[in-house]
Protein backbone atom coordinates (compact mmCIF):
# COMPACT_ATOMS: atom_id res chain seq x y z
CA UNK A 1 0.00 0.00 0.00
CA UNK A 2 2.68 2.55 0.75
CA UNK A 3 4.66 1.55 -2.30
CA UNK A 4 1.08 2.50 -4.12
CA UNK A 5 0.45 5.86 -2.50
CA UNK A 6 4.38 6.85 -3.20
CA UNK A 7 3.58 6.52 -7.07
CA UNK A 8 0.51 8.30 -6.85
CA UNK A 9 2.20 10.92 -5.70
CA UNK A 10 5.08 11.00 -8.25
CA UNK A 11 2.22 11.00 -10.90
CA UNK A 12 0.56 13.59 -9.44
CA UNK A 13 4.00 15.65 -9.01
CA UNK A 14 5.23 15.02 -12.79
CA UNK A 15 1.56 16.47 -13.71
CA UNK A 16 1.93 19.30 -11.60
CA UNK A 17 5.55 19.99 -13.10
CA UNK A 18 4.42 19.75 -16.85
CA UNK A 19 0.72 22.27 -16.19
CA UNK A 20 3.45 24.63 -14.64
CA UNK A 21 5.34 24.79 -17.10
CA UNK A 22 3.14 25.63 -19.70
CA UNK A 23 1.58 28.15 -18.20
CA UNK A 24 4.12 29.94 -16.89
CA UNK A 25 5.54 32.37 -19.89
CA UNK A 26 2.91 33.47 -21.42
CA UNK A 27 3.03 31.18 -24.53
CA UNK A 28 -0.52 28.91 -25.02
CA UNK A 29 -0.22 25.42 -25.17
CA UNK A 30 -2.25 25.11 -28.00
CA UNK A 31 -0.97 24.76 -32.48
CA UNK A 32 -1.06 28.46 -34.02
CA UNK A 33 -4.26 28.40 -35.46
CA UNK A 34 -6.15 31.95 -34.33
CA UNK A 35 -8.25 32.01 -32.03
CA UNK A 36 -6.10 30.16 -29.35
CA UNK A 37 -2.73 31.24 -30.24
CA UNK A 38 -0.72 34.42 -29.42
CA UNK A 39 0.49 34.54 -25.56
CA UNK A 40 -3.14 34.76 -24.62
CA UNK A 41 -2.22 32.31 -21.40
CA UNK A 42 0.00 33.04 -18.18
CA UNK A 43 1.15 36.08 -16.62
CA UNK A 44 3.11 37.50 -19.74
CA UNK A 45 2.05 38.61 -23.32
CA UNK A 46 4.80 37.50 -25.76
CA UNK A 47 5.40 40.20 -28.39
CA UNK A 48 8.21 38.88 -31.02
CA UNK A 49 10.79 40.98 -33.04
CA UNK A 50 12.56 40.16 -36.18
CA UNK A 51 15.30 42.13 -38.36
CA UNK A 52 18.52 42.52 -38.86
CA UNK A 53 21.60 42.55 -36.21
CA UNK A 54 24.41 41.22 -38.72
CA UNK A 55 25.05 42.12 -42.15
CA UNK A 56 24.83 45.84 -43.46
CA UNK A 57 21.30 46.77 -42.19
CA UNK A 58 22.44 46.09 -38.69
CA UNK A 59 22.28 49.56 -37.63
CA UNK A 60 18.75 49.75 -38.45
CA UNK A 61 18.03 46.52 -36.80
CA UNK A 62 19.96 46.84 -33.89
CA UNK A 63 18.32 50.43 -33.15
CA UNK A 64 15.28 48.82 -34.16
CA UNK A 65 15.52 46.03 -30.97
CA UNK A 66 16.54 48.24 -28.42
CA UNK A 67 14.41 50.71 -28.82
CA UNK A 68 11.64 47.69 -28.56
CA UNK A 69 13.51 46.94 -25.32
CA UNK A 70 13.38 50.38 -24.09
CA UNK A 71 9.50 50.55 -25.07
CA UNK A 72 8.52 47.28 -23.61
CA UNK A 73 10.48 48.71 -20.05
CA UNK A 74 8.68 51.53 -19.97
CA UNK A 75 5.29 49.78 -20.57
CA UNK A 76 5.75 47.20 -17.73
CA UNK A 77 7.35 49.54 -15.61
CA UNK A 78 3.63 51.65 -15.72
CA UNK A 79 1.73 48.31 -15.15
CA UNK A 80 1.85 46.59 -18.64
CA UNK A 81 -1.17 45.98 -20.21
CA UNK A 82 -4.67 44.51 -20.18
CA UNK A 83 -4.88 45.32 -16.52
CA UNK A 84 -1.48 44.24 -15.09
CA UNK A 85 0.37 41.27 -17.56
CA UNK A 86 3.61 41.86 -18.25
CA UNK A 87 4.69 42.26 -21.66
CA UNK A 88 7.91 39.64 -23.25
CA UNK A 89 9.86 40.57 -26.30
CA UNK A 90 11.19 37.61 -27.95
CA UNK A 91 13.69 39.02 -30.89
CA UNK A 92 15.67 36.58 -33.83
CA UNK A 93 18.54 38.03 -36.15
CA UNK A 94 17.50 37.87 -39.57
CA UNK A 95 20.86 38.76 -41.08
CA UNK A 96 19.25 40.85 -43.56
CA UNK A 97 17.96 37.39 -45.37
CA UNK A 98 14.48 36.77 -46.29
CA UNK A 99 14.93 32.94 -45.64
CA UNK A 100 16.08 33.73 -42.19
CA UNK A 101 13.31 35.79 -41.63
CA UNK A 102 11.06 32.95 -42.58
CA UNK A 103 12.98 30.50 -39.94
CA UNK A 104 12.65 33.32 -37.28
CA UNK A 105 8.57 33.76 -37.71
CA UNK A 106 8.26 29.84 -37.86
CA UNK A 107 9.83 30.11 -34.42
CA UNK A 108 8.05 32.86 -33.01
CA UNK A 109 4.44 31.45 -33.79
CA UNK A 110 5.51 27.91 -33.29
CA UNK A 111 7.58 27.72 -30.90
CA UNK A 112 6.81 30.67 -28.77
CA UNK A 113 3.42 31.53 -29.38
CA UNK A 114 3.84 35.48 -29.85
CA UNK A 115 0.57 37.14 -30.06
CA UNK A 116 2.17 39.57 -32.91
CA UNK A 117 5.40 40.13 -34.32
CA UNK A 118 6.64 43.87 -35.14
CA UNK A 119 9.38 44.32 -37.93
CA UNK A 120 11.21 43.56 -40.49
CA UNK A 121 12.88 46.62 -41.75
CA UNK A 122 13.49 45.13 -45.31
CA UNK A 123 10.69 44.54 -47.64
CA UNK A 124 11.96 41.51 -48.86
CA UNK A 125 11.86 39.43 -45.80
CA UNK A 126 8.28 41.41 -45.16
CA UNK A 127 7.38 39.86 -48.38
CA UNK A 128 8.89 36.15 -47.26
CA UNK A 129 6.64 35.97 -44.02
CA UNK A 130 3.46 36.36 -45.75
CA UNK A 131 2.20 32.64 -46.25
CA UNK A 132 3.95 31.72 -42.69
CA UNK A 133 1.44 34.63 -40.72
CA UNK A 134 -1.31 33.12 -42.57
CA UNK A 135 -1.18 29.62 -41.42
CA UNK A 136 -0.76 30.77 -37.78
CA UNK A 137 -2.83 33.64 -38.10
CA UNK A 138 -0.24 35.78 -36.06
CA UNK A 139 0.22 39.39 -37.23
CA UNK A 140 3.22 41.29 -38.08
CA UNK A 141 3.69 45.12 -38.01
CA UNK A 142 6.37 46.07 -40.57
CA UNK A 143 8.13 49.08 -39.61
CA UNK A 144 10.24 50.53 -42.86
CA UNK A 145 9.07 48.20 -45.34
CA UNK A 146 7.89 50.15 -48.43
CA UNK A 147 7.28 47.48 -51.13
CA UNK A 148 3.22 47.72 -52.04
CA UNK A 149 2.83 43.60 -52.01
CA UNK A 150 3.61 43.43 -48.42
CA UNK A 151 0.17 44.60 -47.59
CA UNK A 152 -1.33 44.31 -51.28
CA UNK A 153 -0.83 41.08 -53.32
CA UNK A 154 -1.01 40.74 -57.06
CA UNK A 155 -4.49 40.25 -57.47
CA UNK A 156 -5.43 43.18 -55.45
CA UNK A 157 -6.55 41.22 -52.83
CA UNK A 158 -5.29 42.69 -49.23
CA UNK A 159 -2.77 39.97 -47.13
CA UNK A 160 -5.13 39.87 -43.80
CA UNK A 161 -2.14 39.47 -41.42
CA UNK A 162 0.16 42.05 -42.94
CA UNK A 163 0.45 45.31 -41.55
CA UNK A 164 2.77 48.54 -41.75
CA UNK A 165 3.15 52.10 -40.40
CA UNK A 166 5.19 53.16 -42.87
CA UNK A 167 4.10 54.61 -46.55
CA UNK A 168 4.52 52.91 -49.58
CA UNK A 169 7.69 52.96 -52.60
CA UNK A 170 5.04 54.10 -55.28
CA UNK A 171 4.46 57.17 -52.70
CA UNK A 172 7.76 57.98 -51.98
CA UNK A 173 8.96 57.89 -55.34
CA UNK A 174 5.33 60.02 -56.30
CA UNK A 175 6.66 62.36 -53.47
CA UNK A 176 10.17 62.53 -55.11
CA UNK A 177 9.05 63.10 -58.78
CA UNK A 178 6.73 65.65 -57.53
CA UNK A 179 9.16 67.96 -55.26
CA UNK A 180 11.70 67.91 -58.13
CA UNK A 181 9.73 69.22 -60.38
CA UNK A 182 6.93 71.40 -58.60
CA UNK A 183 9.16 72.30 -56.16
CA UNK A 184 12.62 72.53 -56.97
CA UNK A 185 11.48 73.21 -60.84
CA UNK A 186 14.32 70.56 -62.23
CA UNK A 187 13.49 69.98 -65.82
CA UNK A 188 16.06 66.93 -66.50
CA UNK A 189 16.66 64.12 -64.21
CA UNK A 190 19.12 60.61 -64.17
CA UNK A 191 18.37 57.88 -62.08
CA UNK A 192 21.36 54.93 -60.67
CA UNK A 193 18.91 51.90 -59.12
CA UNK A 194 19.56 48.54 -57.91
CA UNK A 195 18.47 46.30 -60.26
CA UNK A 196 18.28 43.63 -57.76
CA UNK A 197 15.97 45.43 -55.59
CA UNK A 198 12.15 45.80 -55.20
CA UNK A 199 12.45 48.63 -53.21
CA UNK A 200 15.14 50.67 -55.67
CA UNK A 201 12.49 49.66 -58.86
CA UNK A 202 9.38 50.61 -57.40
CA UNK A 203 10.58 53.90 -56.07
CA UNK A 204 12.28 54.68 -59.99
CA UNK A 205 8.86 53.41 -61.61
CA UNK A 206 7.05 56.14 -59.60
CA UNK A 207 9.46 59.10 -59.57
CA UNK A 208 9.66 58.63 -63.47
CA UNK A 209 5.83 58.52 -64.09
CA UNK A 210 5.23 61.74 -61.92
CA UNK A 211 8.42 63.44 -62.94
CA UNK A 212 7.59 62.98 -66.52
CA UNK A 213 3.97 63.56 -66.02
CA UNK A 214 4.76 66.83 -65.07
CA UNK A 215 6.75 67.69 -68.24
CA UNK A 216 10.36 66.64 -66.71
CA UNK A 217 12.56 64.53 -69.01
CA UNK A 218 14.68 61.37 -67.86
CA UNK A 219 17.70 61.79 -69.43
CA UNK A 220 19.72 58.86 -68.02
CA UNK A 221 19.15 55.63 -66.07
CA UNK A 222 22.04 53.45 -65.09
CA UNK A 223 21.79 50.11 -63.22
CA UNK A 224 23.84 48.55 -60.80
CA UNK A 225 23.64 45.66 -58.31
CA UNK A 226 24.07 45.42 -54.19
CA UNK A 227 27.23 44.54 -53.66
CA UNK A 228 28.93 46.92 -56.15
CA UNK A 229 31.61 49.12 -55.17
CA UNK A 230 32.35 51.02 -58.52
CA UNK A 231 30.28 53.16 -60.06
CA UNK A 232 32.04 54.98 -61.89
CA UNK A 233 30.89 53.75 -65.67
CA UNK A 234 27.32 54.67 -64.93
CA UNK A 235 27.89 57.65 -63.22
CA UNK A 236 30.18 58.83 -65.99
CA UNK A 237 27.19 58.14 -68.52
CA UNK A 238 24.76 60.19 -66.49
CA UNK A 239 27.73 63.23 -66.45
CA UNK A 240 26.95 62.91 -69.72
CA UNK A 241 23.58 63.65 -70.58
CA UNK A 242 24.03 66.61 -68.08
CA UNK A 243 20.97 66.18 -65.69
CA UNK A 244 19.88 68.99 -62.71
CA UNK A 245 18.94 66.00 -60.14
CA UNK A 246 19.89 62.16 -59.66
CA UNK A 247 17.64 60.07 -58.17
CA UNK A 248 19.41 57.51 -55.66
CA UNK A 249 16.80 55.27 -54.60
CA UNK A 250 18.73 52.43 -52.64
CA UNK A 251 20.73 52.36 -49.05
CA UNK A 252 23.30 54.01 -47.32
CA UNK A 253 26.02 51.95 -48.15
CA UNK A 254 25.83 52.03 -51.71
CA UNK A 255 24.33 56.15 -51.44
CA UNK A 256 27.91 57.41 -50.06
CA UNK A 257 29.99 54.95 -52.35
CA UNK A 258 28.41 56.92 -55.99
CA UNK A 259 28.08 60.03 -54.34
CA UNK A 260 31.51 59.85 -53.04
CA UNK A 261 32.51 58.71 -56.98
CA UNK A 262 30.04 61.07 -58.60
CA UNK A 263 31.70 64.39 -56.70
CA UNK A 264 35.10 62.67 -57.91
CA UNK A 265 34.10 62.58 -61.70
CA UNK A 266 32.90 66.50 -61.54
CA UNK A 267 28.84 65.67 -61.10
CA UNK A 268 27.53 68.40 -59.67
CA UNK A 269 23.55 67.71 -60.21
CA UNK A 270 21.42 67.91 -57.06
CA UNK A 271 21.06 64.42 -55.48
CA UNK A 272 17.86 62.71 -54.03
CA UNK A 273 16.80 59.46 -52.22
CA UNK A 274 13.93 58.30 -50.15
CA UNK A 275 13.73 56.51 -46.72
CA UNK A 276 16.61 54.04 -47.16
CA UNK A 277 18.95 56.96 -46.44
CA UNK A 278 18.78 58.32 -43.10
CA UNK A 279 21.36 57.19 -41.05
CA UNK A 280 24.24 58.66 -39.04
CA UNK A 281 27.07 56.05 -41.24
CA UNK A 282 25.64 58.55 -44.19
CA UNK A 283 27.18 61.19 -43.10
CA UNK A 284 30.54 59.27 -41.72
CA UNK A 285 31.13 57.53 -45.17
CA UNK A 286 29.78 60.53 -47.12
CA UNK A 287 30.37 63.94 -45.90
CA UNK A 288 30.64 67.10 -47.81
CA UNK A 289 29.49 64.79 -51.08
CA UNK A 290 25.91 64.51 -49.95
CA UNK A 291 26.01 68.11 -48.63
CA UNK A 292 22.37 69.49 -50.12
CA UNK A 293 20.88 66.40 -51.24
CA UNK A 294 17.13 66.01 -50.57
CA UNK A 295 15.51 63.24 -48.59
CA UNK A 296 12.11 61.70 -48.72
CA UNK A 297 11.53 60.89 -44.81
CA UNK A 298 8.64 59.58 -42.80
CA UNK A 299 8.90 62.57 -40.18
CA UNK A 300 10.56 65.71 -39.12
CA UNK A 301 13.43 65.34 -36.28
CA UNK A 302 13.26 68.44 -34.51
CA UNK A 303 9.11 68.01 -34.52
CA UNK A 304 7.96 68.51 -30.94
CA UNK A 305 6.67 65.11 -30.69
CA UNK A 306 9.80 63.91 -32.04
CA UNK A 307 12.51 64.87 -30.21
CA UNK A 308 11.62 63.46 -26.50
CA UNK A 309 11.92 59.46 -27.87
CA UNK A 310 15.46 61.17 -29.39
CA UNK A 311 16.21 62.04 -25.89
CA UNK A 312 15.09 59.06 -24.54
CA UNK A 313 16.81 56.82 -26.83
CA UNK A 314 20.25 58.69 -26.31
CA UNK A 315 19.90 58.65 -22.38
CA UNK A 316 19.55 54.92 -22.39
CA UNK A 317 21.86 54.03 -25.26
CA UNK A 318 24.33 56.73 -25.47
CA UNK A 319 23.89 57.30 -29.11
CA UNK A 320 21.39 59.41 -31.89
CA UNK A 321 18.71 56.85 -32.93
CA UNK A 322 18.07 55.83 -36.28
CA UNK A 323 15.02 56.02 -37.97
CA UNK A 324 14.34 52.46 -37.27
CA UNK A 325 13.68 54.14 -33.68
CA UNK A 326 10.92 56.21 -34.58
CA UNK A 327 8.87 53.62 -37.09
CA UNK A 328 8.99 50.81 -34.60
CA UNK A 329 7.59 53.23 -31.58
CA UNK A 330 4.80 53.87 -33.63
CA UNK A 331 4.40 50.23 -34.70
CA UNK A 332 4.46 49.24 -30.97
CA UNK A 333 1.88 51.79 -29.73
CA UNK A 334 -0.36 50.77 -32.99
CA UNK A 335 -0.02 47.10 -31.38
CA UNK A 336 -0.26 48.16 -27.55
CA UNK A 337 -3.89 50.15 -28.38
CA UNK A 338 -5.00 46.84 -30.79
CA UNK A 339 -4.25 45.09 -28.00
CA UNK A 340 -5.93 47.06 -25.60
CA UNK A 341 -9.04 47.40 -28.09
CA UNK A 342 -9.52 43.46 -28.53
CA UNK A 343 -9.26 42.85 -24.59
CA UNK A 344 -6.91 39.90 -24.78
CA UNK A 345 -4.01 38.84 -26.31
CA UNK A 346 -4.95 36.95 -29.06
CA UNK A 347 -3.49 36.82 -32.03
CA UNK A 348 -6.59 36.92 -34.05
CA UNK A 349 -8.70 39.78 -31.69
CA UNK A 350 -5.77 41.58 -32.33
CA UNK A 351 -5.34 40.82 -36.19
CA UNK A 352 -8.92 42.35 -36.11
CA UNK A 353 -8.46 45.51 -33.81
CA UNK A 354 -5.66 46.86 -35.76
CA UNK A 355 -7.52 48.73 -38.03
CA UNK A 356 -10.27 49.60 -35.51
CA UNK A 357 -7.61 51.97 -33.37
CA UNK A 358 -6.14 55.31 -34.03
CA UNK A 359 -2.86 56.00 -32.82
CA UNK A 360 -0.97 59.33 -32.36
CA UNK A 361 2.32 58.60 -32.92
CA UNK A 362 5.73 60.34 -33.23
CA UNK A 363 5.15 60.02 -37.25
CA UNK A 364 2.41 61.04 -37.63
CA UNK A 365 -1.59 60.18 -36.38
CA UNK A 366 -1.68 56.37 -37.85
CA UNK A 367 -5.00 54.92 -38.59
CA UNK A 368 -4.51 51.69 -40.51
CA UNK A 369 -7.10 51.27 -43.47
CA UNK A 370 -8.84 47.85 -43.71
CA UNK A 371 -8.95 47.75 -47.57
CA UNK A 372 -4.89 48.23 -47.52
CA UNK A 373 -3.20 47.60 -43.83
CA UNK A 374 -1.53 51.21 -44.88
CA UNK A 375 -1.18 53.89 -43.00
CA UNK A 376 -4.15 56.19 -44.08
CA UNK A 377 -3.35 59.87 -45.17
CA UNK A 378 0.42 60.25 -44.35
CA UNK A 379 2.80 62.56 -45.79
CA UNK A 380 6.02 62.57 -46.32
CA UNK A 381 8.71 64.63 -44.92
CA UNK A 382 11.28 66.56 -47.04
CA UNK A 383 14.56 67.02 -45.53
CA UNK A 384 17.68 68.25 -46.88
CA UNK A 385 21.41 67.62 -45.53
CA UNK A 386 22.66 70.35 -44.53
CA UNK A 387 25.78 71.18 -42.59
CA UNK A 388 25.40 72.66 -39.09
CA UNK A 389 28.64 74.74 -38.47
CA UNK A 390 27.59 75.61 -34.88
CA UNK A 391 28.00 71.78 -34.06
CA UNK A 392 30.22 70.89 -36.61
CA UNK A 393 28.08 67.99 -38.01
CA UNK A 394 25.84 67.32 -40.79
CA UNK A 395 22.07 67.18 -40.27
CA UNK A 396 18.89 66.80 -41.89
CA UNK A 397 16.34 69.76 -42.16
CA UNK A 398 13.20 70.02 -42.36
CA UNK A 399 12.04 71.29 -45.63
CA UNK A 400 7.79 70.79 -45.41
CA UNK A 401 5.52 68.38 -45.27
CA UNK A 402 4.60 67.35 -48.98
CA UNK A 403 1.59 65.01 -50.57
CA UNK A 404 1.42 63.48 -54.22
CA UNK A 405 -2.07 65.23 -54.81
CA UNK A 406 -0.18 68.80 -54.22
Amino acid sequence: MKKKLTFLLAIIMIFSLAFTGCSGSGGDSGGGNGGDSGGDSGDTVKIGWIGSLTGDQAPWGKCESQTVEMLIEQTNANGGVLGGRMLELVKYDTKNDPNEAVNAVKRLVSQDKVCAILGPNASAQALAITNVLNSAHVSDIATVATNPKITVNDKGEVNPYNFRVCFTDPYQGAVAGGYAADVLKYKKAAILYDVASDYSQGFMQYFIETFEAKGGTIVAQEAFKAGDTDFRPQLTKIKEADPEVILMPYYYKEVALSANQARELGITATLMGGDGWPSDNLFEMAGKAIEGSYVVNHFDYNDPDVIPLTEMYIEKYGTTPEINCYMVHDAYGVLLAAIEKAGSADSQAITDALTQVEYKGVTGTITLGEDTHDPVGKEAAIQQIQFNTEKGEYEYVFMQKYGTQE
